[in-house]
């Protein structure tokens, strides 16, 4: 019987990040410094330890023990997702992420050029896909896929300014998806310093006057003169209460630009930039990669099971999240035959027990293996708990979700906004 492996986790100082946020949840040592993302998982980027072994090196001594043999099977010797908290205090970059085919393809084209893997000038760093989900702790906010062009073209208008005329009228008179890669493609071309100049000083001059510009004015000013200030005002604005979640699959634009948040990502770091950072920026790559077709953000339902479970089921086979409020003499049981991560975010603790008993509080986390049975949770606190769906039996599909397909899913929280989406599910806490 496999038991419980508390987890030593690391915390990623990147300057977008919160320097109070992670100190006044969790208890970490304030350090003066942002503190971005917690990585929980196996990812060799920053994996997480037990007693000073990678988690990727015990999964490699004992994969069908650890991930099962289903997971073996389906996805190789590995865990197929990466579980972090975010705490965003400063926009991060304007990035979408690719298929596997278009992960496979640059990966192995990077690594015939010779380009070595640890270059910052690297596009591909591994052959998988990277899609995500993210769940609000706090109350969070970010960009999330395209506008319809008649709206985007509104918006623009609304800044007052002729230079960009021509885009206005592209978006109005062309098909939607090909209006969009055109002005797209225009907006982050360096000969459009000057429109994006008169964009930026409208957005900061007259922001007060137009609240739906409030958010972009915002970015002008976090990151004057860069490209995707002007770019962003063709993505969604997106808000997410406390509880509430979104899906980004492979293409989508997306930035996040504010508050604390679980996500979980299959495991991989392929991330493509084209603004709102000073990190590696390669927009032919990304223009080849990005879809660009208009689309409200996948908002994914958290669906009730047993009394203080909330399951949200992304639809992806590497990741689900299930949010576990607990109190009293409650206990969950857990499925057996996955790999389990559970992470502790709030309250007095969280024990799970399976083999062995682990207590976890705030910040702190936990690997079930696959070859555990009878593990349960109980304790006083909220507690996020990731595991691949796609492992689990139809019977035990309850351990993640009831509803067989969310994707597209959305809702628009205020319908006199168009920019501003979010879920209208009861799972908020």
């Amino acid at each position: 019987m496999k038991a419980p492996l508390p987890l030593t986790t690391v915390i990623r100082p990147y300057a977008w990040g919160s320097p109070t946020a992670f100190p006044a949840m969790f208890g970490t040592p304030a350090t003066g410094e942002p503190q971005a993302e917690l990585w929980i998982g196996a990812h060799p980027g920053a994996p997480s330890t037990v007693d000073g072994v990678a988690l990727g090196e015990l999964i490699g001594r004992d994969p069908y023990g650890m991930v099962g043999a289903r997971g073996v099977d389906a996805f190789g010797p590995v865990l197929p997702y990466l579980l972090k908290v975010l705490a965003v205090d400063a926009p991060l970059s304007l990035q979408v992420h690719p298929t596997t085919a278009q992960a496979e393809e640059g990966f192995a084209r990077e690594n015939a050029a010779g380009v070595p893997i640890d270059d910052p000038a690297r596009t591909y760093k591994d052959p998988f896909h990277k899609p995500e989900m993210v769940c609000a702790l706090t109350d969070f906010h970010g960009l999330c896929g395209f506008r319809a062009p008649g709206d985007a073209a509104g918006l623009l208008e609304s800044l007052g300014v002729p230079e960009v005329g021509e885009w206005v009228r592209v978006l109005r008179a062309e098909p939607a998806g090909a209006a969009l890669r055109t002005v797209f493609e225009q907006m982050l071309d360096p000969g459009a310093h000057e429109i994006r100049a008169a964009v930026e000083a409208a957005l900061t001059g007259r922001a007060d006057d137009h609240p739906d510009l409030a958010v972009y004015a915002d970015l002008a000013r976090a990151c004057p003169g860069d490209p995707g200030v002007t770019a962003a005002l063709l993505l969604n604005h997106v808000r997410l209460a406390p509880g509430e979640a979104a899906f980004l699959g492979a293409g989508v634009p997306h930035a996040y630009l504010g508050g604390v948040a679980v996500e979980v990502m299959a495991n991989s770091d392929n991330v493509l930039r084209c603004g709102l950072t000073p990190k590696h920026i390669d927009v032919p790559e990304l223009m080849r990669v990005v879809d660009f077709e208009p689309a409200r953000p996948c908002l994914v339902p958290a669906d009730q099971g047993e009394p203080g479970r909330y399951g949200y089921r992304p639809p992806i086979a590497e990741f689900g999240l299930v949010r576990h409020e607990l109190a009293g003499d409650a206990e969950h049981p857990l499925p057996a035959g996955v790999p389990q991560i559970v992470l502790c975010v709030e309250g007095a603790e969280i024990v799970l027990e399976a083999a062995e008993r682990v207590t976890l509080r705030p910040g702190q986390a936990a690997f079930l293996p696959a070859g555990a049975t009878g593990a349960r949770l109980s304790g006083t606190g909220t507690a996020y708990r990731a595991l691949p769906p796609g492992l689990l039996p139809a019977s035990n599909a309850s351990n993640v979700a009831n509803v067989a397909n969310v994707a597209n899913v959305a809702n628009v929280a205020n319908a006199s906004d168009a920019s501003d989406a979010s879920t209208a599910s009861s799972a908020s806490s």
